[in-house]
């Protein structure tokens, strides 16, 4: 079975330096029909304005990963972390007990566009971490890429769920087939250009939910990329 979630019908946060689009509820966008997906609580589509972002603000008991596509984002946090993530990189960084961060466009002439992912962890009150990683997504293209599981396989990075996270970019006419496990399902975000899901046309944007499916049949209609969220 397969659920949509069109991208025009996610939530909108429109500031004069933030443009964001929730798949979930999230701040003061509410819809008790949306709350999440299993563990996935947040997906945010974000893009920042030069030189703007989200001051320093604190997070407890939740895994966030951020997954960059456009531009540069700042990142500094009360753990004295600092980076700067750019596209083909993903970064999680574990709320735990207590963290305080702040995000920012890093270049003052090009504007960011980005991912902010929250996923719930398997227990509170863990100690508060941070972990970036860089993937070679244009030389995979047409596979799967595992960019996060709970046991940090393949070079993933770590997040402290049963959920593992994979991205893909394609070239129009490329086809790519993802098996579930019996018992498990998957969220699949569009991140960029069209494909179709089991015979189901999807956009940049778009989001299916996949439950009792053996396999995902994807073929992409022009370049796109996109995530899957295999999830117990």
């Amino acid at each position: 079975m397969i659920m949509l979630r069109r991208g025009e019908d996610r939530g909108a946060t429109k500031l004069r330096w933030l443009d964001s689009r929730h798949t979930f509820s999230f701040g003061d966008y509410y819809d008790r029909q949306n709350m999440g997906f299993g563990n996935l609580r947040v997906i945010n589509e974000d893009r920042v304005v030069p030189g703007a972002g989200f001051p320093t603000h604190s997070h407890s008991d939740m895994e966030i990963i951020t997954y960059v596509l456009e531009g540069a984002l700042a990142h500094k946090d009360s753990t004295g972390t600092s980076s700067v993530i750019r596209p083909a990189e993903v970064q999680r960084m574990s709320a735990g007990t207590g963290i305080s961060h702040s995000e920012y466009n890093g270049s003052q002439t090009e504007p960011v566009h980005f991912l902010q992912i929250w996923i719930m962890p398997n227990e509170t009150g863990l100690m508060p971490g941070y972990e970036q990683r860089t993937f070679r997504f244009d030389e995979n293209r047409g596979r799967w890429t595992l960019v996060a599981s709970k046991e940090g396989r393949d070079d993933s990075v770590t997040v402290h769920q049963d959920v593992e996270v994979w991205a893909a970019r394609f070239v129009a006419g490329q086809q790519a087939a993802f098996r579930l496990k019996a018992g498990r399902r998957a969220w699949v975000q569009i991140v960029r250009g069209g494909a179709t899901l089991n015979g189901v046309s999807l956009r940049a944007g778009d989001g299916a939910a996949a439950s009792q499916e053996e396999v995902l049949e994807f073929i992409a209609v022009e370049n796109a990329e996109l995530l899957i969220f295999d999830l117990a």
